[in-house]
């Protein structure tokens, strides 16, 4: 089944001006929806429609296709309606292609579940339905103004002359608009995303939350915060030994080349100094990497690490290193960002991912940092270590399962 998932992202925006490509926890925010298009299965293209070529150039460095939007139907009063067709109808134009679902995801809800896309194809699939919303459920009793903000309140989902018990009140539900699936013929035949038998994807109200004003951003940052927080996991304090790929977990993935051919990378000052805490703690760290440019070697004497680059098989370097020190894989800690990071994820005991890995290498970890990679994605993972292995002994162990595991179960 051919599955496209269709990101608008349009430059203007008055709100939050470039909203689209706004950092949020260190990262664009567009590259959550593209992460998310990534990482669900039944989803084989990705498209983001967009009239501005910094997004347009955001959106390709993260995975995605490009469809130029014309200006026409880029405005403040612009559908989502139109940007959907007029994707569909370039795909058509230019290929002949034509999917049979439409995942329509909107890039200022970047809170979704890991399954929640997966989730939603399959709803609307079990149920037959031709479009469906996702939506968070409203407990409670509702009023309504007739006119925003003017009016006398009037009790609209029950009468307040007969209160119900809460439990006997109906279900509502509002639209979040995080994502919307449907066949295309809907879209075609009747202009609206929305039509035929609809069905629902509920959601977490919490995941519901969308960026449309600049303090939307503050509390966004606060509820990734939370969601990744110092996690409480006993495999963290049994660990001894901390490898680290180089690029993408202690840089920033990029390189900066000059005229001359000469390279150079970015690195953070707050890893160095997690680092050498657990160095202190009597925690190992050392550096593994199929780089081969000597930076990787400099930077790690620097911090005075041990370091293993130019490295083609990377697991067999990494048991050769763990047998050496008498170490089980349980009491090792892996930190990768890409796929020749996987082998090594899967074999140690405390896999970890920065925020801004490939979406196949964070649904294969245990935890994933905050911090995008270069940007104190290390001195984190060194806090959580350290916070782990000064926790009362005595910590009952249901109190120690962190987020992130119970999503992965």
């Amino acid at each position: 089944m051919n599955v496209l998932a269709i990101i608008p992202a349009r430059g203007g925006s008055k709100g939050v001006p470039r909203k689209n490509i706004t950092p949020l926890g260190g990262r664009p925010l567009i590259a959550y929806t593209i992460d998310h298009a990534r990482a669900t299965p039944e989803v084989t293209r990705i498209v983001v429609s967009t009239d501005d070529p910094a997004i347009a150039r955001v959106a390709e460095e993260c995975g995605a296709e490009v469809v130029v939007r014309p200006a026409e139907i880029s405005g403040d009063t612009a559908t989502s309606e139109s940007a959907l067709l007029h994707t569909l109808d370039t795909l058509r134009e230019r290929e002949g292609y034509e999917p049979d679902l439409v995942v329509f995801l909107q890039a200022t809800s970047p809170l979704r579940r890991p399954d929640d896309i997966s989730r939603a194809i399959q709803r609307l699939l079990a149920e037959d339905a031709d479009s469906l919303f996702s939506a968070c459920p409203v407990h409670g009793f509702v009023w309504r103004r007739v006119r925003h903000g003017e009016g006398e309140p009037r009790s609209f989902t029950y009468d307040f002359r007969r209160r119900p018990r809460r439990q006997d009140a109906p279900e509502d539900l509002i639209e979040n608009g995080s994502i919307y699936v449907f066949h295309p013929r809907v879209l075609r035949e009747t202009g609206n995303r929305l039509g035929g038998r609809i069905a629902v994807h509920l959601m977490d109200p919490i995941d519901s939350f969308q960026i449309d004003e600049p303090r939307d951003l503050q509390l966004m940052e606060a509820l990734l915060l939370a969601r990744r927080s110092v996690p409480r996991t006993p495999a963290l304090a049994r660990v001894r030994l901390l490898v680290l790929d180089f690029d993408g977990v202690m840089t920033d993935n990029r390189v900066t080349v000059t005229d001359d051919g000469h390279e150079s990378v970015t690195c953070h000052r707050g890893d160095g100094w997690g680092i050498a805490r657990l160095v202190e703690s009597g925690v190992e760290v050392l550096v593994l990497s199929t780089e081969t440019n000597p930076v990787v070697l400099h930077r790690s004497r620097k911090l005075k690490l041990e370091c293993v680059h130019g490295c083609d098989d990377k697991l067999a370097a990494l048991q050769a290193l763990v047998a050496a020190r008498g170490l089980e894989p349980a009491q090792v800690a892996y930190v990768g960002n890409d796929v020749n990071d996987l082998a090594c994820l899967r074999w140690v005991g405390v896999p970890i991912a920065v925020a801004d890995a490939e979406p196949e290498v964070r649904s294969a970890v245990l935890l994933v940092t905050a911090r995008p990679g270069g940007h104190g994605a290390v001195r984190e993972v060194a806090e959580w270590i350290l916070a782990a292995r000064s926790a009362p002994a005595t910590e009952p162990a249901s109190a120690m399962a962190s987020p992130l595991e119970e999503e992965r179960q």
